[in-house]
């Protein structure tokens, strides 16, 4: 996310003033911020997911199952779908990256 994408949701969609988000709010607070904002119409968004997957699941000529539908989240993916272990783990990608630099750090400082 960059700076200009933070001031559009803090300012323009949150509704924080702009000197507070530009001179007042931490890192921390804003992160907190967008985590209680982000999660504000999460229920809303699951609800209108089972509500969809009901309607769906009562037309006479949707068959969900055939389609590899079982429940509401195979109709739509939501980011808080995942799992906590698959949210913790980090990417491949950026384990190989930490251990390029802690290598480079301990060539450094002569460390095997």
């Amino acid at each position: 996310m960059t700076a200009n994408d933070m001031y559009q949701l803090f300012v323009g969609e949150i509704g924080i003033p702009r000197r507070e988000f530009l001179y007042e709010i931490c890192f921390w607070e804003a992160r907190r911020i967008f985590r209680g904002y982000r999660n504000r119409y999460r229920d809303m968004w699951s609800a209108l997911r089972w509500h969809a997957y009901n309607i769906m699941g009562a037309m006479p000529y949707v068959d969900l199952h055939k389609n590899g539908i079982f429940s509401p989240t195979d109709l739509i993916k939501f980011p808080w779908d995942k799992s906590e272990s698959e949210k913790d783990l980090p990417s491949d990608e950026w384990v190989n990256e930490a251990r390029k630099k802690l290598q480079m750090l301990n060539e450094k400082k002569g460390v095997d």
